[in-house]
C-alpha cells in the first residue's frame, strides 16, 4: 500500500481516490506523524431489492388469482 503525505493527497484528490477504489484503501499520513486510511464505501443492497415487472395485470386481479389458489 502507498503511503500518501497530505500535500500529495491535496495535490492528487481524484488519482488518491482511484487507488483507494482499486487497492480497497490508502494510507494519508500528515507531518506530526498521524495516519489516516482513505477507503471506498460500498452501497449495501437487500438481495430481497429486485426490479418489479409490468405484468400487465391489474392489483385487483392479483388478488382474484391469489384468493382462487388459497381456496384450492
Amino acid at each position: 500500500m502507498i503511503v500518501y503525505s497530505y500535500s500529495q493527497a491535496r495535490q492528487n484528490l481524484s488519482t488518491l481516490l482511484n487507488r483507494a477504489k482499486e487497492e480497497g484503501q490508502v494510507m494519508i499520513k500528515r507531518k506530526d506523524g498521524s495516519t489516516f486510511i482513505l477507503k471506498p464505501v460500498y452501497e449495501q443492497s437487500s438481495p430481497l431489492d429486485v426490479q418489479g415487472l409490468d405484468t400487465g395485470i391489474s392489483r385487483k386481479e392479483i388478488i382474484e388469482i391469489q384468493r382462487e389458489i388459497r381456496s384450492e
